[in-house]
């Protein structure tokens, strides 16, 4: 682990929607000293533009030498790196958080717009899954060339199922008698991920996001009802998930003022 920024080139940029790019990164360098990245699916890095500012993503592509981030386009932060190109320099920090538990047996995999970048590399790591994602239209979808064999669904029906990931889970359930659910993406959608799971007795993992600042548990920026989700987070299993009261309901912005969590995914990034 990172605790203070390496920076690092960007090696390769993949355009992955109308809304998101992936930034690739090797990590054996000639000004970095990392030989590998240590990280385990679910993690985030922190990712610095000098002299602009840090935010938190996922890492949605990791090799032996390399590793990525899929970052959707919001605001300032996003907009930058979304001009950025192959050669230039960023500052890297983590890996930081929780992972998600990989002992299950067959899973179920729910991803809603960019919250798959979460859970790209747990898709590619479980050995027996079924793959739903969901998204406002067919443009936003992600790694469709990566998961072929994945379902998908679009608000406006564009591709796949016209509907949401979660309008899918008793068919699938039915079907594959999934042990687990993993499911990243829209709050409201987990929500129903964790209700479905909860019902039916099905252990259950979640990637929750948060304003994240400091990412090693000082600031308390990202508290989830005394939860620091840069630390104790941001992957949480269902039980936990059953006592916070804000899950699907409030959120904290970088002012610490607590809001609905409508409002506060509504920011710019």
């Amino acid at each position: 682990m990172h605790l203070e920024p390496v920076m690092m080139k960007i090696e390769e940029v993949i355009l992955e929607s109308n809304l998101a790019r992936s930034f690739i990164f090797k990590t054996c360098s000639e000004r970095s000293e990392s030989k590998s990245l240590e990280y385990q699916p679910g993690q985030f890095i922190m990712l610095w533009i000098p002299r602009l500012d840090e935010k938190p993503f996922s890492i949605s592509y990791h090799g032996k030498d390399f590793f990525g981030v899929t970052v959707a386009l919001k605001g300032r932060f996003t907009q930058r790196l979304h001009e950025m190109k192959v050669g230039e320099w960023v500052g890297i920090r983590g890996p930081f958080g929780t992972a998600f538990n990989l002992n299950v047996g067959k899973a179920c995999v729910v991803g809603g717009g960019v919250g798959m970048a979460s859970l790209a590399v747990l898709i590619e790591r479980l050995e027996d899954s079924v793959v739903v994602q969901g998204a406002r239209t067919a443009s936003e979808l992600l790694y469709r060339n990566r998961f072929k064999d994945m379902l998908l669904c679009t608000e406006d029906g564009s591709a796949g199922t016209k509907g949401v990931p979660t309008d899918l889970l008793e068919d699938l359930y039915r079907h594959y008698r999934f042990d687990a659910i993993y499911t990243c993406g829209p709050e409201a959608m987990m929500v129903k991920v964790s209700e479905f799971a909860r019902e039916y007795n099905i252990c259950m993992q979640a990637s929750l996001e948060r304003y994240i600042k400091c990412a090693v548990g000082v600031c308390g920026q990202c508290c989830c009802n005394g939860l620091r989700l840069c630390v104790e987070g941001p992957v949480l299993d269902g039980g936990t998930l059953e006592k916070l009261e804000d899950f699907g309901r409030y959120a904290r912005r970088g002012n610490g003022r607590r809001v609905p969590i409508g409002t506060y995914l509504g920011k710019k990034t």
